[in-house]
Protein backbone atom coordinates (compact mmCIF):
# COMPACT_ATOMS: atom_id res chain seq x y z
CA UNK A 1 0.00 0.00 0.00
CA UNK A 2 1.32 3.42 -0.92
CA UNK A 3 1.46 6.02 1.87
CA UNK A 4 -1.00 8.88 1.45
CA UNK A 5 0.32 11.71 -0.65
CA UNK A 6 1.39 14.81 1.28
CA UNK A 7 -0.50 17.98 0.39
CA UNK A 8 1.28 20.59 -1.69
CA UNK A 9 2.96 23.31 0.43
CA UNK A 10 0.33 25.92 -0.45
CA UNK A 11 -2.64 23.57 -0.57
CA UNK A 12 -5.42 24.21 1.96
CA UNK A 13 -5.36 21.88 4.94
CA UNK A 14 -8.07 19.19 4.70
CA UNK A 15 -10.77 19.80 7.27
CA UNK A 16 -10.49 17.27 10.08
CA UNK A 17 -13.59 18.81 11.61
CA UNK A 18 -15.45 21.57 9.76
CA UNK A 19 -17.27 22.40 12.98
CA UNK A 20 -13.96 22.89 14.81
CA UNK A 21 -12.82 25.29 12.10
CA UNK A 22 -16.03 27.25 12.28
CA UNK A 23 -15.87 27.48 16.07
CA UNK A 24 -12.25 28.63 15.88
CA UNK A 25 -13.24 31.36 13.43
CA UNK A 26 -16.07 32.40 15.75
CA UNK A 27 -13.65 32.44 18.73
CA UNK A 28 -16.21 30.28 20.51
CA UNK A 29 -15.96 29.02 24.08
CA UNK A 30 -17.46 25.67 25.05
CA UNK A 31 -17.22 21.91 24.58
CA UNK A 32 -17.13 20.23 21.15
CA UNK A 33 -18.48 16.74 21.81
CA UNK A 34 -17.76 14.02 19.28
CA UNK A 35 -18.23 10.26 19.32
CA UNK A 36 -14.68 9.50 20.50
CA UNK A 37 -13.98 12.44 22.78
CA UNK A 38 -14.45 16.09 23.67
CA UNK A 39 -12.46 19.21 22.85
CA UNK A 40 -12.79 22.23 25.13
CA UNK A 41 -12.40 25.63 23.50
CA UNK A 42 -11.79 29.10 24.89
CA UNK A 43 -11.90 32.02 22.45
CA UNK A 44 -11.60 29.52 19.60
CA UNK A 45 -8.46 27.81 20.92
CA UNK A 46 -8.23 24.25 22.22
CA UNK A 47 -7.55 24.40 25.95
CA UNK A 48 -8.21 20.76 26.87
CA UNK A 49 -9.24 17.45 25.30
CA UNK A 50 -10.45 14.12 26.64
CA UNK A 51 -11.10 10.74 25.06
CA UNK A 52 -11.96 7.34 26.54
CA UNK A 53 -9.23 5.94 24.26
CA UNK A 54 -6.44 7.83 26.04
CA UNK A 55 -5.04 8.03 29.56
CA UNK A 56 -6.06 11.29 31.21
CA UNK A 57 -3.61 13.88 32.45
CA UNK A 58 -4.01 12.41 35.95
CA UNK A 59 -2.65 9.05 34.71
CA UNK A 60 0.23 10.69 32.84
CA UNK A 61 1.20 12.71 35.92
CA UNK A 62 0.90 9.91 38.46
CA UNK A 63 2.11 6.84 36.54
CA UNK A 64 5.71 8.01 36.49
CA UNK A 65 5.72 9.33 40.04
CA UNK A 66 5.61 13.05 39.17
CA UNK A 67 2.54 13.35 41.39
CA UNK A 68 1.07 11.01 43.98
CA UNK A 69 -2.50 9.87 43.39
CA UNK A 70 -3.49 11.39 46.72
CA UNK A 71 -2.04 14.72 45.60
CA UNK A 72 -4.10 14.64 42.42
CA UNK A 73 -7.38 14.00 44.23
CA UNK A 74 -6.53 16.64 46.81
CA UNK A 75 -6.13 19.18 44.00
CA UNK A 76 -9.44 18.14 42.43
CA UNK A 77 -11.24 18.43 45.76
CA UNK A 78 -9.66 21.79 46.61
CA UNK A 79 -9.85 23.53 43.24
CA UNK A 80 -12.08 21.53 40.89
CA UNK A 81 -15.24 23.49 41.65
CA UNK A 82 -13.36 26.71 40.85
CA UNK A 83 -11.88 25.17 37.68
CA UNK A 84 -8.36 25.85 38.96
CA UNK A 85 -6.87 22.37 39.39
CA UNK A 86 -3.83 23.10 37.19
CA UNK A 87 -3.09 26.34 39.03
CA UNK A 88 -3.48 24.60 42.39
CA UNK A 89 -0.98 21.89 41.45
CA UNK A 90 1.62 24.48 40.47
CA UNK A 91 0.95 27.01 43.24
CA UNK A 92 1.07 24.32 45.92
CA UNK A 93 4.42 23.07 44.61
CA UNK A 94 3.14 19.59 43.81
CA UNK A 95 4.03 19.79 40.10
CA UNK A 96 6.54 22.16 38.45
CA UNK A 97 4.86 24.48 35.97
CA UNK A 98 6.97 23.28 33.03
CA UNK A 99 6.26 19.63 33.74
CA UNK A 100 2.53 20.28 34.01
CA UNK A 101 2.49 22.22 30.74
CA UNK A 102 4.36 19.48 28.88
CA UNK A 103 2.12 16.77 30.30
CA UNK A 104 -1.03 18.73 29.53
CA UNK A 105 0.08 19.48 25.96
CA UNK A 106 0.77 15.80 25.41
CA UNK A 107 -2.64 14.86 26.81
CA UNK A 108 -4.40 17.42 24.58
CA UNK A 109 -2.79 16.23 21.34
CA UNK A 110 -3.26 12.60 22.38
CA UNK A 111 -6.98 12.92 23.13
CA UNK A 112 -7.64 15.24 20.18
CA UNK A 113 -6.24 12.65 17.76
CA UNK A 114 -8.91 10.17 18.85
CA UNK A 115 -11.70 12.71 19.38
CA UNK A 116 -11.26 13.94 15.79
CA UNK A 117 -11.36 10.45 14.27
CA UNK A 118 -13.68 10.12 11.26
CA UNK A 119 -17.23 9.27 12.31
CA UNK A 120 -20.77 9.36 10.97
CA UNK A 121 -22.11 10.48 14.35
CA UNK A 122 -22.97 14.22 14.39
CA UNK A 123 -20.90 16.43 16.65
CA UNK A 124 -22.48 18.75 19.22
CA UNK A 125 -21.24 21.98 20.76
CA UNK A 126 -22.24 23.30 24.16
CA UNK A 127 -21.49 26.99 24.44
CA UNK A 128 -20.02 28.33 27.65
CA UNK A 129 -18.82 24.99 29.02
CA UNK A 130 -15.30 24.90 30.49
CA UNK A 131 -13.21 22.14 32.03
CA UNK A 132 -12.31 21.90 35.71
CA UNK A 133 -8.58 21.53 34.95
CA UNK A 134 -8.48 25.27 34.28
CA UNK A 135 -6.08 27.30 32.10
CA UNK A 136 -2.76 25.70 31.18
CA UNK A 137 -1.58 26.30 27.60
CA UNK A 138 -4.08 26.97 24.77
CA UNK A 139 -3.39 25.44 21.36
CA UNK A 140 -4.57 26.85 18.03
CA UNK A 141 -7.26 24.69 16.43
CA UNK A 142 -5.24 24.66 13.18
CA UNK A 143 -2.26 23.19 14.99
CA UNK A 144 -4.45 20.43 16.41
CA UNK A 145 -5.80 19.66 12.93
CA UNK A 146 -2.32 19.56 11.36
CA UNK A 147 -0.96 17.27 14.05
CA UNK A 148 -3.99 14.97 13.81
CA UNK A 149 -3.47 14.59 10.05
CA UNK A 150 0.26 14.01 10.48
CA UNK A 151 -0.38 11.29 13.01
CA UNK A 152 -2.90 9.53 10.78
CA UNK A 153 -0.45 9.52 7.89
CA UNK A 154 2.39 8.32 10.10
CA UNK A 155 0.44 5.32 11.35
CA UNK A 156 -0.52 4.31 7.82
CA UNK A 157 3.09 4.59 6.64
CA UNK A 158 4.29 2.34 9.44
CA UNK A 159 1.66 -0.39 8.93
CA UNK A 160 -1.51 0.13 6.89
CA UNK A 161 -3.80 -2.24 8.83
CA UNK A 162 -5.69 -0.19 11.42
CA UNK A 163 -7.27 -3.28 13.04
CA UNK A 164 -4.40 -3.37 15.54
CA UNK A 165 -5.43 0.06 16.83
CA UNK A 166 -8.68 -1.05 18.44
CA UNK A 167 -8.88 -4.86 18.61
CA UNK A 168 -7.41 -7.06 21.36
CA UNK A 169 -3.81 -7.91 20.50
CA UNK A 170 -2.02 -11.25 20.40
CA UNK A 171 1.66 -12.10 20.10
CA UNK A 172 2.76 -14.01 17.00
CA UNK A 173 5.08 -17.04 17.02
CA UNK A 174 8.05 -15.04 15.70
CA UNK A 175 7.81 -12.33 18.37
CA UNK A 176 10.73 -13.70 20.38
CA UNK A 177 13.08 -13.23 17.42
CA UNK A 178 12.20 -9.56 16.84
CA UNK A 179 14.78 -7.07 18.17
CA UNK A 180 13.02 -4.59 20.43
CA UNK A 181 13.64 -1.25 22.07
CA UNK A 182 12.80 -1.06 25.79
CA UNK A 183 9.59 0.85 24.98
CA UNK A 184 8.35 -1.78 22.55
CA UNK A 185 9.44 -4.61 24.80
CA UNK A 186 7.17 -3.19 27.51
CA UNK A 187 4.27 -2.91 25.07
CA UNK A 188 4.76 -6.44 23.76
CA UNK A 189 4.99 -7.78 27.31
CA UNK A 190 1.52 -6.35 27.98
CA UNK A 191 -0.02 -8.11 24.96
CA UNK A 192 -2.10 -11.02 26.29
CA UNK A 193 -4.80 -11.70 23.70
CA UNK A 194 -7.42 -9.65 25.52
CA UNK A 195 -6.08 -6.11 25.89
CA UNK A 196 -6.26 -3.44 23.19
CA UNK A 197 -3.64 -0.77 22.51
CA UNK A 198 -5.67 1.76 24.51
CA UNK A 199 -5.80 -0.56 27.53
CA UNK A 200 -2.07 -1.21 27.26
CA UNK A 201 -1.37 2.53 27.12
CA UNK A 202 -3.49 3.13 30.19
CA UNK A 203 -1.79 0.30 32.08
CA UNK A 204 1.67 1.64 31.22
CA UNK A 205 0.67 5.26 31.87
CA UNK A 206 1.80 6.28 28.38
CA UNK A 207 0.45 8.30 25.50
CA UNK A 208 -2.15 6.28 23.60
CA UNK A 209 -0.95 7.56 20.23
CA UNK A 210 2.69 6.71 20.85
CA UNK A 211 1.56 3.29 22.05
CA UNK A 212 -0.20 2.92 18.69
CA UNK A 213 3.08 3.80 16.98
CA UNK A 214 4.80 1.01 18.93
CA UNK A 215 1.94 -1.40 18.21
CA UNK A 216 2.03 -0.74 14.47
CA UNK A 217 5.81 -1.09 14.37
CA UNK A 218 5.50 -4.39 16.22
CA UNK A 219 2.84 -5.47 13.73
CA UNK A 220 5.09 -4.49 10.82
CA UNK A 221 7.91 -6.53 12.36
CA UNK A 222 5.69 -9.60 12.71
CA UNK A 223 5.61 -9.56 16.51
CA UNK A 224 1.86 -9.08 17.05
CA UNK A 225 -1.48 -8.81 15.32
CA UNK A 226 -5.11 -8.10 16.07
CA UNK A 227 -7.27 -10.91 17.39
CA UNK A 228 -9.61 -11.71 14.52
CA UNK A 229 -12.86 -13.61 14.74
CA UNK A 230 -12.38 -15.66 11.61
CA UNK A 231 -9.12 -17.48 12.24
CA UNK A 232 -5.60 -17.16 13.46
CA UNK A 233 -4.17 -13.61 13.41
CA UNK A 234 -1.59 -14.47 10.78
CA UNK A 235 -4.27 -15.90 8.48
CA UNK A 236 -5.88 -12.46 8.20
CA UNK A 237 -2.71 -10.55 7.41
CA UNK A 238 -3.14 -7.88 4.79
CA UNK A 239 0.24 -8.68 3.30
CA UNK A 240 3.62 -10.29 3.89
CA UNK A 241 5.29 -9.48 7.18
CA UNK A 242 8.72 -9.01 5.67
CA UNK A 243 9.58 -5.79 3.94
CA UNK A 244 6.71 -3.84 5.52
CA UNK A 245 7.11 -0.06 5.27
CA UNK A 246 8.74 1.29 8.42
CA UNK A 247 9.57 4.98 8.09
CA UNK A 248 11.00 7.49 10.56
CA UNK A 249 8.64 8.71 13.24
CA UNK A 250 9.36 12.38 12.62
CA UNK A 251 10.20 14.82 9.87
CA UNK A 252 12.57 17.83 9.97
CA UNK A 253 9.55 20.10 10.50
CA UNK A 254 10.31 22.16 13.66
CA UNK A 255 6.79 21.59 15.02
CA UNK A 256 7.31 17.85 14.73
CA UNK A 257 10.69 18.10 16.41
CA UNK A 258 9.00 19.91 19.32
CA UNK A 259 6.42 17.16 19.63
CA UNK A 260 9.17 14.54 19.67
CA UNK A 261 10.92 16.38 22.50
CA UNK A 262 7.56 16.53 24.27
CA UNK A 263 7.17 12.77 23.90
CA UNK A 264 10.68 12.15 25.24
CA UNK A 265 10.04 14.44 28.20
CA UNK A 266 6.79 12.67 29.06
CA UNK A 267 8.53 9.29 28.98
CA UNK A 268 10.85 10.31 31.84
CA UNK A 269 8.14 11.90 34.03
Amino acid sequence: MRPPASPAPNAPLPAVSPMLRRLAEERATGALMRESGTLYLADGQVVHAESPATPGIDVLLTAGGTLARAGWWEAVAAAGARQRVAAYLVDSGRVPGGALELCHLGAVYDAAFFALAPTSTPARFRYGVSHWIGPVHPVAAGSVERETLRRRELLDRIWPDGAVDTAPLVRLPDAAAVPLTPRRRAVLAAVDGSRSAAEIARGLGRSAFHTLVDVRRLAAAGALDAVRSYGRPEDASSGPRTGAPVLPEVTPDPDIALLRRLRDALEVL
